[in-house]
């Protein structure tokens, strides 16, 4: 039986268009990126880009801006990136630094989500039967720097300079955190000497990436809020040492918290173990 012949000269062809063809995409004229949108970047890339947002908030605190460079990266839900990246970070050993900014970028951003909008400026309506002259009516412009919320305006005569009703949509980079809650914890399911730790802020929303500092007589640890998100985002735990006296605060901004040591308590068949503490901070 014969063979038929084999087309050489097309495979050769084939062989050198191939070739010629990655020469030219490769070295004569490769693709060259300009102007590449941050939405196309490599998820690295991307985190780099958060953490320079994030940093750039918490030196100028414009959220609005923050907010429009998060969206050039196309995230669907930029606070839950900017939580999960915080959290990744605390998990490899990252800069506690880095934690708490994008922790905090994504609280704002939660925060401003949530504030209702007021007008620059509001008046007082005022019914008045026929041929009664109406009063004046005072304009009060609404201040933007102070921590009060808006409250129902009144004639200027009737406003003293200390109780005038402002507007803020943020609360202070930094503001204190108010401890609610320091009770003692007896219970044997769970480990001994459990330290657990709840952080909200000022609209009773739980925190992530909030740093706990922890010290005692010959060291310091922190700890951070956001990495059980099956218990609360604002939730955090340490376990004590039986003995040794911890003061605990906020690296935000909060009052220690002296004194702190695993409690002894006894179950029910009156076997002794160590129970745990319970401590809530809340942003006024």
């Amino acid at each position: 039986m014969k063979l038929d012949r084999l087309p050489w000269h097309l495979l050769i062809g084939l062989i050198l268009g191939i070739g010629l063809g990655l020469l030219y995409s490769w070295i004569i004229s490769p693709v060259s990126y300009s102007d590449t949108p941050p939405a196309l970047l490599r998820s690295g890339f991307k985190d780099q880009f958060r953490v320079v947002i994030a940093a750039a908030y918490l030196s100028t605190g414009d959220i609005d801006r923050a907010q429009v460079r998060l969206a050039l990266l196309g995230d669907p839900d930029p606070t839950q990136s900017l939580t999960k990246q915080a959290q990744k970070t605390l998990a490899g050993g990252g800069s506690p630094d880095i934690v708490q900014a994008l922790g905090l970028l994504a609280t704002a951003i939660k925060q401003k989500d949530t504030t209702v909008p007021v007008t620059a400026s509001t008046e007082i309506p005022t019914q008045l039967p026929p041929n009664e002259t109406p009063p004046i009516i005072a304009t009060i412009p609404l201040d933007n720097t102070s921590p009060f919320p808006p409250e129902t305006h009144t004639p200027a005569a009737m406003i003293s300079p200390v109780s005038r009703p402002t507007h803020t949509s943020l609360p202070t980079i930094g503001a204190p955190y108010v401890l609610i809650t320091n009770e003692t914890i007896c219970d044997p399911s769970l480990p001994e000497g459990l330290l657990q730790v709840t952080i909200s802020d000022a609209a009773n929303k739980q925190v992530a990436g909030m740093e706990i500092i922890n010290t005692w007589d010959d060291g310091e640890e922190s700890f951070f809020t956001g990495l059980k998100p099956e218990i609360g985002n604002g939730y955090a735990d340490y376990v004590m040492s039986p003995g040794v006296i911890y003061t605990l605060y906020l690296a935000a901004g909060s009052d220690p918290v002296p004194n702190l040591h695993a409690p002894s308590c006894h179950a029910e068949n009156g076997d002794p173990y160590w129970g745990g503490i319970a401590i809530e901070f809340r942003q006024p």
